[in-house]
C-alpha cells in the first residue's frame, strides 16, 4: 500500500512560490516527526523541513525564511510553502517519517520542483 503520496511541484520562476502536499496517513501522522527532503541530480537527499507533533519546526539553512512545514492532522497531511524559489531549489521533493536512524518508510516517487527563467 502507498504510505506516503506528493504532489504540487512542478515549473516555477525565480522568486515565485508553489505549496507541496504530503498525503500520508492517521497512524504516520499522529506518531512520527515529519519531514520534507529534497535531492537534486548528483546530489545526495537532504532533509529541508521537518515539524513535530506539538508543531515545532526546524529547517536547513538554506530555505530558512523561506519555506514553511505544517501539518494538518485532521486530513492527513504535510505541506511545504516555499516562497521566494532559487534555481538551487531545484530538486525533486520527499516527505517521509524522520527518525535517528533516517526515515521511518520505503521513499515515494517524490514531486519535482524546477525553478527557472
Amino acid at each position: 500500500q502507498v504510505q506516503l503520496v506528493e504532489s504540487g511541484g512542478g515549473l516555477v520562476q525565480p522568486g515565485g512560490s508553489l505549496r507541496l502536499s504530503c498525503a500520508t496517513s492517521r497512524s504516520i501522522l499522529s506518531s512520527n516527526v515529519m519531514g520534507w527532503y529534497r535531492q537534486a541530480p548528483g546530489k545526495e537527499r537532504e532533509l529541508v523541513a521537518a515539524i513535530t507533533s506539538g508543531g515545532s519546526t526546524n529547517y536547513a539553512d538554506s530555505v530558512k525564511g523561506r519555506f514553511t512545514i505544517s501539518r494538518d492532522n485532521a486530513k492527513n497531511m504535510v505541506y511545504l510553502e516555499m516562497n521566494s524559489l532559487k534555481p538551487e531549489d531545484t530538486a525533486v521533493y520527499y516527505c517521509n517519517a524522520r527518525r535517528n536512524y533516517g526515515v521511518g518508510y520505503n521513499w515515494g516517487q517524490g514531486t519535482q520542483v524546477t525553478v527557472s527563467s
